[in-house]
């Protein structure tokens, strides 16, 4: 295996498994009132958020529903699909 290979696939795992975060991340926030899952979303929100804060500022929420992370994620495949 050479080391273009090698870098292309351990970065398309790499945006495979931050895609997975922020899925698990947007969940999160559809329970707010369950105690272990802050302590998830707060470990969870460092590392996701930085991402999603670049969409969430020129996409307003509608309707009180924070529509970003569709876009996000949207993205996120795609870039991920260019390395696949």
């Amino acid at each position: 295996m050479s080391a273009t290979n090698l870098l292309t696939d351990s970065l398309a795992n790499f945006l495979q498994i931050y895609l997975l975060l922020i899925f698990i991340r947007i969940l999160l926030t559809w329970f707010p009132t369950v105690e272990w899952m802050n302590q998830v979303s707060s470990v969870l929100s460092p590392i996701t958020d930085p991402y999603l804060n670049i969409f969430r500022s020129f996409i307003p929420p509608i309707g009180g529903m924070d529509l970003s992370p569709i876009l996000a994620i949207l993205v996120l495949q795609v870039v991920a699909g260019l390395f696949g």
